[in-house]
């Protein structure tokens, strides 16, 4: 049994990770989850010789059940993606697992009752944010490789817990990550301690837990200071968003076009009799291009033309200059247009990678992608006519991007409006994971946001990261047709904060913390764990 302890635990750290999300969603397990897959790296029999691989394995197989169990919504979509997305997914873990099992090791040394109790409990704590920082630059490349697919960060899990979230505005979710792994690393090398310490009968202070723990009450502390501080000078802007719920296959099929608009058509005019300041439809909600068919052009500005209200909707561009899925905001009665083009396009959704140099993955993607969108290049901040106030319009996967949202804000945006179709998930969790990642874009900014979705969650999230109101039936479900009003509080004169002035450079940081550890650990070649 002792052979096989440390893969075990290794698939136990994998199913905890993947509960933390939905739909098990028992968030509280982060903090706990790396703990087993860290003591079978630091503590168990090595392999002498094949170490390395052992090591890979173990955050591999930790990594699989992460994404595997975490993913499992991409099957409403292909099953076969879903698990070649988890499949390379999972080395990001693998490869924090060498990190940690051969360059942040933990020193037998350490566990004795020799020498200065300080000092041992400070190497441990080291150990530990070396193992967090490696997580935690991991995690950011993650985001940035072959496009990037951030989703699901550990950061993420920690949604519910207010005052600790408000860090994101200095760290970005990175930050989150960052604490999670330390507590886990703690919690790995503080059991391996009492372990040692109760069987010689001497236990220690443990004073690097002692740190680990103050620095999340530091965390929590300076998110509450946040929460209870007086609010900033807002406007108040209504937003009235519409939510079709209209299949993804009738999305595609000509003979439900008219039928689709006409079902916009008239919960608009329901939505407009509340007299929002602005009516949101969601991400490509005419199925025909607004500007290049007429009839859709028309029956969009008889409604626009006939109200005071703002409109904005997503809808698919084909111009000149390319061929886009943008957002379009008409104001003062559809006689001005302004205009955003997304700028992050998902791979095998909205354009394939190489259709050219390496057809095979225009051949496996089909007719799903017959075309590929152009990127966009600005960040349009769009202006309201009816109250003084500055949008950022975010489309679908974008508002999951830090980075992208913050350049929105540096451009003056007081509030997100995002357009989104999560159609594809049918029922699954991916809209509800979908939404959490979408809370830290208000949390990392400090300003609220409104999502319109055509099928998914539709609903307005304060500046702190809190869902306020909800688009839902009484036993809480999402996808249906429907509409709602709701005032949203947009900050007068928003101070960018740290974060949405210098974006991800605690991640960064992290990243350059392990290049040098690593580089450091290239010179002393001789180095070698000790068995505890």
């Amino acid at each position: 049994m002792k052979k096989y302890a440390p893969w075990l635990c290794a698939v136990l750290s994998g199913i905890l990770l993947a509960l933390s999300f939905p739909p098990a969603d028992f968030d509280g397990l982060a903090w706990v989850a790396l703990a087993p897959v860290l003591w079978a790296i630091w503590f168990s029999e090595p392999w002498t010789k094949r170490e390395p691989l052992r090591i890979f394995l173990l955050g591999y197989i930790a990594g699989l059940g992460y994404f595997v169990g975490s993913l499992q919504w991409l099957t409403t979509v292909t099953v076969a993606g879903w698990l070649a997305l988890a499949a390379y997914l999972a080395v990001y873990p693998a490869l924090w697992a060498l990190f940690v099992g051969l360059v942040a090791r933990v020193k037998a040394e350490n566990f004795g009752p020799e020498g200065s109790a300080w000092r041992k409990s400070l190497h441990n704590f080291g150990t530990a944010a070396l193992a967090a920082a490696a997580w935690t630059a991991l995690e950011w490349l993650r985001g940035i490789i072959f496009t990037g697919f951030g989703w699901n960060s550990l950061g993420i899990t920690l949604h519910n817990i207010l005052a600790i979230i408000q860090i994101s505005d200095l760290t970005g979710v990175a930050g989150l990550s960052f604490l999670l792994v330390l507590v886990n690393a703690m919690l790995a090398i503080t059991a391996k301690r009492l372990q040692v310490e109760i069987g010689r009968k001497k236990v220690r202070p443990h004073y690097d837990l002692t740190l680990a723990i103050a620095l999340v009450a530091l965390a929590f502390g300076y998110g509450a200071r946040q929460l209870f501080a007086p609010a900033p000078e807002s406007e108040t802007v209504t937003v009235a968003a519409v939510q079709a719920n209209v299949p993804i296959l009738e999305k595609r099929d000509p003979a439900h076009e008219d039928r689709i608009l006409k079902l916009h058509l008239e919960m608009s005019e329901k939505a407009l009799a509340l007299r929002p300041d602005l009516l949101v439809w969601p991400e490509a909600a005419t199925p025909r291009p607004l500007f290049q068919d007429q009839a859709t052009w028309d029956a969009v500005r008889k409604l626009a033309e006939g109200t005071t209200s703002d409109f904005l909707t997503g809808t698919v561009y084909f111009g000149p200059e390319g061929d886009f899925n943008s957002a379009v905001m008409l104001t003062e009665h559809a006689k001005k247009a302004q205009l955003y083009h997304k700028i992050h396009l998902v791979p095998f959704g909205e354009y394939v990678p190489m259709r050219q140099s390496f057809p095979l993955f225009a051949m496996i993607v089909g007719n799903l992608v017959p075309d590929d969108f152009d990127f966009g290049r600005d960040y349009t901040v769009m202006k309201l006519s009816t109250k003084p106030v500055k949008i950022g319009p975010l489309i679908c996967f974008e508002d999951t991007l830090g980075d992208l949202a913050r350049q929105f804000v540096l451009r003056g945006a007081q509030m997100f409006v995002t357009v989104t179709n999560d159609g594809w998930f049918l029922d699954s969790v991916g809209s509800l994971q979908h939404l959490r990642q979408a809370l830290f874009r208000c949390a990392e900014n400090k300003i609220p946001m409104v999502r319109a979705a055509n099928t998914g969650v539709t609903c307005s999230i304060d500046r702190f990261g809190r869902v306020e109101q909800m688009l839902a039936t009484d036993k809480g479900k999402t996808n249906f047709e429907g509409f709602f009003s709701v005032p949203v509080q947009a900050p007068k004169s928003p101070k960018p904060t740290f974060y949405a002035r210098y974006g991800d450079v605690f991640a960064m940081l992290c990243l350059m913390a392990t290049v040098a550890v690593v580089g450091f650990g290239f010179l002393q070649p001789g180095r070698r764990r000790r068995k505890l």
